[in-house]
């Protein structure tokens, strides 16, 4: 038993089933131990209809820690929840379960959108140098054909000297593959209503319009959040602007896609695609997605998954213990910027 003086937070974990031990290796439990008061093994998978264990834990809940499969944060819920001063959410979006009654009462929210955007802009980094490469198409065609394949005159054109890269969207993870392209001797091309000229050249860039971008463009990597003024961002128009033979890297939502527009690009082979996100974000079973060979299809694995978990933990305990020392969150999200953010 602590000492009854135990200024510790009390924390309490909220999220869905399985997620938890995903999470926390025994090393973050201990230190999860070390800054809470309360019990690090007790998970919170609903909160709307808590049973008493979980009850008697909201009820006295300084902060929530929260990821995937949270239950939202309704007036309901936070009346069970009187004490609560802040969230720390171990993931990315906090769209799914911060309510307007959260920014009402004041609660302080953080997210580790910062440290789930890394994994997602090295995806796309690797998407776009083997997308130049024509890497794709090359073990396809060198397997076809055992070998007897004229390699140096079917990939003429390719490789990632002077290529035109469009970046749609300086986003967190935007802007990281922004930054990772640096190095490389990409001309690269920005498409964000919100970044100016100069902020652009700051970034190394060159801001432009979305049409001009799909038309210079030989790959284009969509990075804008899902909002109802991006949705089909991407149009047919659009897409029928991108040079014949053009990648298409979607690690966003697939919303922000025209599939319908999309799919004919794709079957008849005049684009390329790297999908990890797609409209529905399981395509149907008899899509041609699955099998097309100009496309390169995963199941929404760019963002943090196996042991990069562990980066999403090892940020949010950081919040935590600022939390706990009486400091501000280091990332706190503002409710403002959700208007136009993931």
């Amino acid at each position: 038993m602590h000492h009854a003086t135990d200024h510790r937070p009390a924390v309490l974990l909220a999220m869905g089933p399985g997620i938890a031990e995903r999470l926390f290796t025994d090393r973050h439990r201990d230190r999860l131990a070390a800054l809470a008061r309360t019990d690090p093994r007790l998970i919170a998978h609903d909160l709307a209809a808590p049973g008493p264990a979980v009850a008697t834990a909201l009820a006295e809940a300084d902060v929530l820690f929260t990821c995937w499969g949270a239950t939202p944060l309704t007036a309901d819920v936070l009346n069970r929840a009187p004490r609560l001063r802040a969230v720390v959410h171990a993931a990315g979006s906090v769209k799914h379960h911060i309510t307007e009654a959260c920014w009402e009462r004041g609660i302080a929210v953080t997210s580790a959108a910062a440290a789930n955007a890394l994994p997602v802009a090295e995806y796309t980094l690797a998407a776009i140098l083997f997308a130049g490469k024509h890497v794709l198409r090359s073990a396809q065609r060198y397997g076809q054909l055992h070998g007897d394949y004229d390699w140096q005159r079917d990939l003429d054109g390719a490789g990632n000297y002077r290529r035109t890269v469009g970046v749609v969207g300086a986003s967190r993870i935007g802007r990281r593959v922004i930054e990772l392209l640096r190095p490389f001797d990409l001309d690269v091309l920005l498409y964000d209503p919100y970044v100016g000229t100069a902020e652009a050249a700051g970034l190394g860039v060159t801001s432009t319009g979305l049409d001009e971008l799909c038309s210079l463009s030989g790959i284009v990597t969509v990075h804008a959040p899902q909002l109802p003024a991006t949705r089909h961002m991407l149009d047919g128009r659009r897409l029928a602007l991108l040079p014949d033979g053009a990648t298409l890297i979607n690690t966003s939502r697939g919303s922000l896609i025209d599939e319908s527009a999309l799919l004919p690009e794709l079957v008849s082979g005049r684009l390329h695609a790297v999908l990890d996100v797609t409209d529905p974000e399981v395509p149907p079973a008899d899509s041609p997605l699955y099998s097309l060979p100009n496309v390169l299809l995963t199941p929404h694995i760019a963002g943090s998954l196996g042991n990069e978990l562990h980066r999403l933990t090892d940020l949010s305990l950081d919040e935590l213990e600022r939390f706990a020392s009486g400091l501000p969150f280091a990332d706190p999200v503002h409710p403002a910027t959700l208007d136009h953010s993931a």
